[in-house]
């Protein structure tokens, strides 16, 4: 309650002012070209990523910091999942997320003296759990994929701190709607291109909280035909898209999120069957968030897969 009586005067005193984040956590789902299926069989698979959202954005540009009352997000995710293709049309997978986060904020926002809390807590994420349908061709070059992403992750956390769009959960029921294409660039050639996307509609909710419909995408080319050894090298270049709705609810802040932004992302894959190893970062080249919202620099990602 004293976080809602300061949210309201701080309308009043700082126009413009607000809590608000953006998470984008969906954008780690795309660009990870070494995940697409191959064959029968199945991948077992170890994902980690990185955020700090440490700046403060508005429209498309930089905001003061004395804007916005959170000032830090930091995230450190890790994703255990699992990948089987039953036979060459469908398969299934399995993606579970353990988060650690710190949350940085003033909790007198808006009426000073300012005075900056911080919060860690750790915990399982939202357990996500997809079907696989790569029927169209014989060389599994494209596929559909279709799930849901269900409440696992915790949505009230540190309540009197950490508002719901900063939770490690969401605490809604999503369906996921997704697709992949890839082909080479000259057949013969060892340049090949690839797009992928994926679609998030939260549906069920808690606690008068609806996150924002969330789109990402991706399209990059690789080259595969270095070789070191028995390792194949692959270097890999993308153009990441991401775009999110606004929240919707009495716990939201509608004002305060839904962005749209673009993101260039060199990355390298190393195949020494079984095991593949990708690595990449992301950084943001065109953000337009509305209202007031944290933003990382750059986004880290690294993914160790073994396939059986």
């Amino acid at each position: 309650m004293k976080k809602v009586g300061v949210g309201l005067l701080a309308g009043v005193l700082v126009p413009g002012a607000a809590w608000a984040c953006a998470c984008g956590c969906g954008i780690f789902d795309v660009a990870t070209s070494s995940m697409f299926p191959e064959g029968s069989g199945g991948t077992a698979f170890l994902n980690y990523d990185y955020q700090d959202q440490n700046q403060n954005w508005s429209g498309n540009s930089s905001a003061p910091a004395a804007n916005n009352g959170d000032k830090k997000i930091e995230t450190h995710f890790l994703t255990l999942g699992l990948q089987y293709l039953f036979n060459r049309s469908w398969g299934a997978q399995i993606e579970v997320p353990y988060w650690s986060r710190t949350f940085n904020t003033d909790v007198n926002f808006g009426a000073p003296p300012a005075d900056i809390v911080s919060r860690n807590w750790n915990g399982l994420g939202d357990i996500r759990i997809k079907g696989i349908y790569t029927g169209f061709s014989e060389d599994l070059a494209n596929g559909i994929t279709f799930g849901l992403k269900l409440p696992t992750g915790s949505h009230n956390r540190n309540g009197d701190t950490v508002d719901r769009d900063t939770q490690i959960g969401t605490g809604s029921t999503d369906v996921l709607l997704g697709g992949f294409f890839r082909h080479a660039v000259v057949s013969g050639t060892p340049w090949q291109w690839f797009a992928q996307a994926e679609l998030d509609l939260p549906t069920l909710k808690q606690g008068d909280y609806r996150p924002g419909i969330e789109g990402d995408a991706a399209l990059g080319i690789n080259y595969r035909g270095w070789k070191l050894g028995r390792m194949n090298i692959a270097p890999v270049a993308q153009v990441i898209g991401s775009w999110r709705g606004r929240d919707n609810g009495l716990a939201a802040a509608p004002d305060d999120s839904g962005y749209q932004r673009i993101l260039l992302s060199p990355g390298i894959e190393f195949h020494l069957h079984p095991v593949k190893v990708y690595t990449d970062v992301e950084i943001p080249v065109y953000q337009n968030m509305r209202g007031n919202q944290l933003v990382a620099p750059v986004l880290f990602k690294l993914s160790v897969s073994y396939m059986f």
